[in-house]
């Protein structure tokens, strides 16, 4: 199941800072129609550090009422304490989701062992599946392949999510996995070669902007068309880029509010909009693209 284009999606917000469910449903929509293979809910593009659990809660079942089983919708429940990461999953485990994203406990630096013990209850706490998520840049601890391959035995943890950006890691972990622990890029700029290197998907920001290349792009590798693949990620390179011009989720707020998607690029603080020259820099990008009126 979670393989192919997964969209890290951005959550929808008015200028007061209140979720705009509307703008939700129709970014849901449009993932449906763009042939976005899945959805990951309140992630770190979701903005899910700053969500209050009711908020948190509420995205996820809305995505998932909005999806109507079209696609499937993988809820994020991490959270840097375990109780928290163990209550969200609790709470969502009946919202009719296909899964857990877990992120690497941020802040404190836990050790590989407490991050065993970690997932393991996070894990124990749901008959859902979970995907591991590992994303050093922001949580400063680093899960290694040993300790992934450690926890790929627990019945309920069925994959990565690798935000290394580093082949060399995916190779390291393919050799200490079983051959269906489902591997996910979590790094738009690298993706293609992960798919190429036998990567299952991705979890990606650019596919906000540009679902059906994405989509497309994964589609390719999984048939063996590595050429068609690359051919597609270098045709979007530029756009990657964009999308990290300062920290997610800000530029694909902006991308998303600029193509008429969404009424606000309102974040929650202490996120705040982009600068004047980032705002320009991404239109000029959207407007190559013909993704807003320009050239």
């Amino acid at each position: 199941m979670f393989k192919g284009s997964y969209v890290a999606l951005v959550t929808p917000m008015n200028e007061a800072g209140e979720i705009d469910y509307s703008a939700l449903q129709k970014l849901v929509q449009f993932h449906v129609e763009q042939g976005t293979h899945g959805i990951v809910s309140v992630g770190t593009t979701g903005e899910s550090a700053t969500l209050p659990f009711e908020e948190h809660i509420e995205v996820v079942k809305r995505t998932v009422e909005y999806a109507e089983g079209k696609i499937p919708v993988i809820a994020g429940s991490g959270a840097n304490a375990t109780d928290e990461a163990i209550f969200l999953s609790e709470q969502m485990a009946g919202l009719g989701i296909n899964g857990f994203l877990s992120v690497v406990p941020y802040y404190n630096k836990p050790q590989q062992r407490g991050m065993v013990k970690h997932f393991e209850a996070v894990a124990d706490a749901t008959d859902l599946p979970v995907l591991l998520y590992n994303v050093p840049g922001r949580t400063v601890a680093d899960l290694l392949p040993e300790t992934v391959a450690e926890l790929a035995s627990h019945r309920n943890i069925v994959g990565l999510k690798d935000a290394t950006g580093d082949l060399a890691r995916l190779k390291a972990t393919q050799t200490l996995v079983p051959d269906d622990f489902v591997l996910l890029s979590g790094d738009d700029g690298s993706s293609a070669e992960f798919l190429c290197a036998g990567g299952h998907g991705v979890i990606s920001v650019t596919a906000n902007v540009v679902p059906r290349a994405i989509s497309d792009m994964c589609n390719a590798a999984h048939a063996g068309d590595y050429e068609e693949c690359r051919k597609i990620n270098a045709s979007i390179a530029d756009l990657h880029d964009g999308m990290f011009i300062e920290p997610n989720p800000v530029m694909p707020k902006w991308a998303l509010y600029k193509m008429g998607l969404m009424q606000s690029a309102e974040l929650r603080l202490p996120m705040v909009l982009p600068e004047l020259t980032s705002q320009k820099q991404l239109e000029e990008l959207l407007k190559k693209y013909a993704l807003i009126s320009g050239y």
